[in-house]
């Protein structure tokens, strides 16, 4: 029985299907490991309280942030092992599949994984110092896993020569495959800091208080953000037809190639195959920062923009690039949780500042197009992002379309995409959601119990049932097939940053109100957490928070208005102006074909306005194409 809040939240048995018997062997990756393979003793990961000192406080001249602490203390990097949602999940993958949970701490509490601390795999054995997320001693101590000679210090060559000898690279960016330097040397993107002279790059005596700090590259490059952000699950191998299965009981993965495994994250490599990557794209001043050109290439200069300030208490002279350690996405919910969970750890000002960015971020991650098409209107969202929209994990994430028509009164007569903020449901069968959703396919379901279909069970997903998400500048269908992040269920041509959209003018409406919303959670997630939970208390605990703070609420992320609409003619379903043969053939598959429910043409022979097209839709069709009697 555990305390949230002031509530109790008990543990209580459910059935469900048997776990997979997998081992540890089955989700092993190289790089560096927790029992020190590759010669070296590991020095333990020194708390973020320590950095504190010189990187929270304000100039009291300038009276400007050090936007360092503060941003990362708010951020999801800091909280990744703190949150509640994350905890909830990581309790189903280890029902799922045995020692599951391995993987998922690897990237979550990477100090507590590289102290040995990840077994049990549940979590339980993490210290409190583990729960400090994705911390400044551990990205700090990041080493470039591929030898760059004149790039990289001197100093990584024989921690890359060690993991060499000892089989463990070279390895697959992403996964939580990361080469850590078992000292406490730290790296940075700056070839010189405060505290010593300044030296040329890569002089190891260039003192960081009260160890010495690198100037390494690798902290400017996109592949150090690949390290996390691109997830695959390591138990499953790519077949020969293109499906997915899992690998023989205690075997590690043949090629420690994430694409040879199955996708379940590909924000690095969507960014990747993106105009973004290859050439950079004018900031325009919506993200960035104080980008000295305008022009972004990596992940930082959107997530760590840029800024004119101090980096640290001990600089005397403001720096025109120091990276604001934001690590913001379109997470602006989970913040919430977290002050009610960690009250006295956590504060709130950064919290609430983390959500703000976030906002900013989804506010500005699209452009909203709408015309008028005579008897419909065209709802254009155009990517803004440098990877798809939305992307990243794709549980419980979705955008979407709300259009509200309005009368000649400026009332409501017609409204599509409802979403209701009482009861956390979205009417999605007459708008379009933007979503991936994996799930079993019937081989894996009949190996694990698990009904085939679309499932929220990630660690046994195998399959790709749908991915709408829209692609950003410089997508080909070719480059995403080749990184396992093609358009399931979807279109997009080559070339192709936007989706577009119509809906049909009701009667009666002379304007509409378009907006896009995304949300972080869905209930169905949330329940999903809580209700196949047969081992702790923490999907209980999530959805008990889910409750109190919103239910996860969506966020408006565009709005624009459009006037002087036509309504379209009952029967007109092809919006040619006139009831004819031609809407028959759409009519007779609005009856009885895949298209049943609404669209565009089965709207307008609702002569109901029922949300079906059934025998009285077609009597009232032959009226209107007979003519009176």
């Amino acid at each position: 029985m555990v305390t949230v809040g002031a509530a109790i939240v008990a543990f209580q048995a459910r059935p469900g299907h048997a776990q997979v018997p997998t081992t540890l062997d089955n989700f092993f990756l190289k790089g560096t490991q927790p029992d020190h393979s590759g010669g070296v003793d590991f020095a333990p990961m020194v708390s973020a309280l320590d950095c504190r000192g010189c990187h929270e406080i304000y100039n009291s001249y300038e009276n400007q942030e050090y936007p360092i602490y503060s941003r990362w203390e708010g951020s999801m990097k800091a909280n990744a092992a703190r949150d509640p949602l994350w905890h909830a999940a990581l309790a189903i993958a280890n029902q799922d599949a045995a020692f599951s949970g391995d993987f998922c701490i690897r990237c979550h509490s990477p100090g507590g994984w590289l102290g040995g601390r990840s077994a049990p795999t549940d979590g339980s054995a993490l210290r409190a110092e583990d729960f400090e997320g994705v911390t400044c001693n551990f990205c700090h101590r990041v080493v470039d896993p591929v030898s760059r000679p004149g790039v990289n210090p001197p100093e990584d060559d024989p921690i890359r020569l060690a993991l060499s000898n000892a089989g463990l690279l070279p390895i697959s960016p992403g996964d939580g495959n990361f080469v850590v330097d078992p000292n406490d040397v730290r790296r940075g993107p700056f070839p010189f800091v405060p505290g010593g002279p300044n030296p040329p790059p890569n002089v190891p005596n260039n003192f960081h208080f009260p160890v010495p700090i690198l100037y390494s590259p690798f902290h400017l490059t996109a592949e150090i953000c690949a390290t996390c952000h691109d997830v695959s699950n390591p138990a499953m191998t790519r077949q020969s037809d293109g499906s997915y299965a899992l690998n023989p009981l205690g075997v590690a993965h043949d090629t420690q190639d994430k694409y040879d495994m199955f996708p379940i994250e590909r924000t690095f490599s969507e960014w990747a195959n993106s105009l973004y990557a290859s050439m950079g794209v004018q900031a325009n001043g919506v993200f960035g920062g104080n980008h000295p050109t305008g022009v972004m290439h990596t992940c930082q200069d959107c997530h760590m923009p840029k800024a004119d300030t101090y980096g640290c208490a001990l600089e005397v002279i403001q720096r025109p690039d120091v990276p604001s350690h934001d690590f913001n996405g379109g997470n602006t919910w989970v913040q919430d949780m977290l002050y009610n969970l960690y009250p006295f750890t956590l504060t709130y000002e950064y919290l609430a500042d983390s959500k703000a960015r976030a906002r900013y971020m989804l506010e500005n991650a699209s452009t909203l197009e709408v015309t008028n098409k005579g008897c419909a209107i065209n709802v254009r969202i155009v990517n803004e992002t440098g990877h798809k929209l939305p992307t990243g994990y794709p549980e419980g994430r979705r955008m979407w379309i709300n259009v509200e028509f309005l009368g000649g009164d400026l009332q409501p007569v017609a409204e599509r995409g409802v979403y209701d903020g009482g009861t956390a449901e979205l009417t999605s069968s007459d708008t379009k959601v933007y979503e991936a959703q994996l799930g079993l396919d019937s081989a894996m379901s009949s190996a694990t119990g698990v009904p085939a279909g679309t499932s929220f069970h990630f660690v046994l997903n195998n399959k790709v049932y749908k991915d709408n998400r829209i692609p950003p500048r410089g997508f080909t269908n070719a480059a995403f097939e080749a990184v396992q992040a093609a358009p399931v269920a979807a279109t997009f041509a080559d070339g192709q940053y936007w989706d577009d959209t119509d809906f049909r003018v009701p009667p009666d409406a002379t304007s509409a109100l378009v907006s896009v919303y995304y949300q972080t959670a869905t209930k169905e997630y949330i329940e999903f957490l809580r209700d196949e939970n047969r081992t702790n208390t923490a999907g209980d605990e999530l959805h008990l928070q889910w409750q109190i703070t919103g239910m996860s609420p969506p966020v408006l992320m565009r709005r624009q208005s459009v006037f002087s609409l036509t309504p379209g003619l009952f029967g007109d379903a092809d919006c040619s102006g006139f009831v004819d043969l031609a809407d028959l053939g759409l009519l007779d598959d609005c009856v009885t074909g895949p298209n049943r429910r609404l669209n565009l043409g089965c709207e307008a022979l609702d002569s109901e306005t029922d949300g079906d097209v059934d025998l009285r839709d077609v009597a009232a069709y032959q009226r209107t194409f007979d003519g009176p009697p």
